[in-house]
């Protein structure tokens, strides 16, 4: 692992600590096995401010190049539940993958458990996208 520890923004770690605390209903098991999992991880992650944060960890909306070991390659942006659209490569936080790749950074390689089975990913790149927030003109 890169930086020891997987590295959260602080206010990232609040929407994140909703979500997660909402999950607990889900009833499929691999996703109760990857939120306990990236709970348990948040126990020794490093908390950070947004000017402190590295470009190449994997954060809200940022755009994760993936590879495994069965040379399947892959892009994702990492979004919140309600953003959620696989046919634009976009996978919610609390998808398997979401929350194995959040908080981990380019080049770390990690183990997690999806509907599949254990598999092996590696973190090829991150690119951080800027989201525009909306705006309500209300001025005519």
């Amino acid at each position: 692992m890169k930086y020891g520890v997987i590295i959260i923004e602080k206010k990232e770690k609040e929407l994140l600590n909703r979500i997660i605390s909402m999950a607990q209903y889900y009833k499929d098991e691999n996703y109760k096995i990857s939120i306990l999992k990236l709970s348990e991880e948040l126990k020794n992650a490093r908390f950070l401010s947004n000017k402190e944060m590295p470009e190449d960890v994997v954060r809200f909306n940022s755009v994760v190049s993936i590879s495994t070991p069965f040379s399947v390659s892959r892009e994702y942006q990492i979004v919140s539940p309600e953003k959620s659209d696989i046919r634009q490569n976009k996978i919610s936080i609390l998808a398997p993958m979401g929350l194995a790749l959040f908080g981990y950074a380019k080049g770390d390689t990690l183990k997690w458990n999806f509907p599949t089975g254990e598999n092996i990913i590696s973190i090829d790149d991150v690119r951080q996208q800027v989201v525009k927030l909306e705006t309500k003109n209300n001025d005519r």
